[in-house]
């Protein structure tokens, strides 16, 4: 009974202490505002408007997306106490030295 016990509550402790593993999703929306100061860009989708966190690698390029551009954004979801991480983008609407960031560069 006892060893019964243990290995419930040892199962019941890992699906509690493993972490969730992170999820990618996309965001078709425009640019309202970018935060260089903080390395974020402000999107909208489904009436919400949120920030959504800006990589090292394209930090050097958050300034060539032009406000009100419709961008696809492909984010890392990282829990509720942190906006989602970019991954990729991809400008539809408007002009920009940098239609595509595929993580690494801009092309």
């Amino acid at each position: 009974m006892k060893l019964l016990n243990r290995s419930l509550l040892l199962f019941l402790l890992t699906i509690v202490v493993v972490p969730a593993f992170a999820e990618d999703r996309s965001f078709y929306s425009p640019v309202i505002y970018i935060d260089k100061e903080k390395s974020q860009i402000l999107i909208s989708t489904s009436a919400t408007v949120f920030y959504i966190e800006v990589p090292d690698a394209a930090k050097p390029h958050m300034d060539k997306l032009p406000i009100s551009s419709l961008v696809d954004f492909v984010v890392e979801m990282r829990g509720e106490d942190k906006p989602p991480l970019i991954k990729t983008w991809k400008v539809k609407s408007g002009e920009s030295t940098c239609m595509y960031f595929n993580g690494k560069e801009c092309k």
